[in-house]
Parts: structure tokens; C-alpha cells; sequence
């Protein structure tokens, strides 16, 4: 694994790692688990096998990402994010439940689309998906679809703002936006903000 830096002091049993990519002390990445180039992987952070992790992404420390957790291209997870790939969990110890922990079929897919960002200490409940360049705030819990762009906090999680691609809020009239600090351009459509483009000259 070319110009990839592990801590001494981390587990990493995976051979797909991205070059550039920082794993730091206490971390532990498993066999089967998929990490792209130029990440930083925080103290502490537990990758499971079958978790995928794309580009350019941050993983603050202390988060839990477990198999069917797919998170893309230039995300930010924040300290203490969880997690969760079992919409009704049991024992797998439990002889009731020996026979459905027997094959993957209960993993339920989590998705977070490029550029999302979760905020510290949040619980993602599986089988959702947080759209592109959404935000998660702090100790929210997650339990239905983020649209792209939304800003989404509480328990359980719900839409209170749109937001640009830089994370600041936007204010749209008439169907459109454009971000005061960056000036990317935004339209809404029946249900979704999609990006129009940069700045116009």
C-alpha cells in the first residue's frame, strides 16, 4: 500500500486502501473493508468488512461504520458517528435466530452521497439514504431519507434548512438561490434542490 500512513498502533487487516490515506492510532479497519485514496481515518474508528468508503473523505474519531455502509467521494463524518445495518436486531447467538444470520440477507444498505456531511455524535439508522452534499447536525438521529442539500437535526431528524455546497444556508425565492459566500447557484425542482453551477462570471 503505497503512500498510505498507519499508526503503529492500528489494526488494519484490508489491502484495499487508497494512496494517500491516513489510519490513525486505535483504529481498526477489516478485512473486506474498502477505503479510497486521500482519507483520514481518526482515532479509534471501526471499519467493518463489507463497509465502503470512497475519495477525499473524512472520518472523524471514535465513529462505528459497519458492512453495507457505503459513504462516497468527499464526505465528512463527524466524532462519535454511528452507524447501524440491522433494521431488527437479535443475537446471532440466539438459537431463534441462527437460521436468518446464517446468509447477509439482513444487512440493510446505508448510502451517504458525495460531499454529505454528519455532524458529531449522530445515530444513522439503516436502510437510508443521505443525499448529496446534505447535512446531519450534531446528535441527530437519522431515520428517513435526507434529501441533497437539506439540513437535517433532532430526534428523529427533520428538514429545517437548505444549504449550500460550502455548508451555508441558503434562501431561495421563486424557485432559486444563490449562496452569499460562494455563489453557487441552486434551483428547486417539484422535490429537491439541485446545483445549477458556480458564480457567473
Amino acid at each position: 500500500m503505497n503512500d498510505v500512513f498507519i499508526h503503529p498502533k492500528a489494526i488494519v487487516e484490508s489491502d484495499q486502501i487508497g494512496a494517500g490515506t491516513r489510519i490513525w492510532a486505535f483504529a481498526h479497519v477489516m478485512k473486506g473493508a474498502v477505503i479510497g485514496g486521500n482519507c483520514n481515518i481518526g482515532d479509534n474508528v471501526f471499519v467493518e468488512g463489507g463497509a465502503r468508503i470512497g475519495d477525499n473523505v473524512t472520518v472523524k474519531n471514535q465513529c462505528l461504520i459497519w458492512e453495507g455502509v457505503t459513504i462516497e467521494n468527499n464526505a465528512f463524518i463527524g466524532p462519535n458517528v454511528v452507524f447501524t445495518n440491522d433494521a431488527r436486531p437479535r443475537s446471532p447467538r440466539l438459537e431463534l435466530m441462527r437460521e436468518r444470520y446464517a446468509t447477509k440477507g439482513w444487512v440493510a444498505p446505508t448510502l451517504v452521497r458525495e460531499g454529505a456531511s454528519i455532524g458529531a455524535g449522530a445515530s444513522v439508522v439503516c436502510g437510508v439514504t443521505i443525499g448529496e452534499y446534505a447535512m446531519v447536525g450534531a446528535g441527530a438521529v437519522v431515520v428517513r431519507n435526507v434529501p441533497p442539500y437539506a439540513l437535517v437535526y433532532g430526534v428523529p431528524a427533520r428538514i429545517m434548512a437548505t444549504v449550500c455546497r460550502c455548508g451555508l444556508a441558503l434562501h431561495i425565492q421563486q424557485n432559486t438561490a444563490v449562496c452569499e459566500a460562494c455563489g453557487n447557484r441552486y434551483q428547486r425542482d417539484t422535490d429537491s434542490v439541485k446545483w445549477v453551477g458556480p458564480k457567473t462570471p
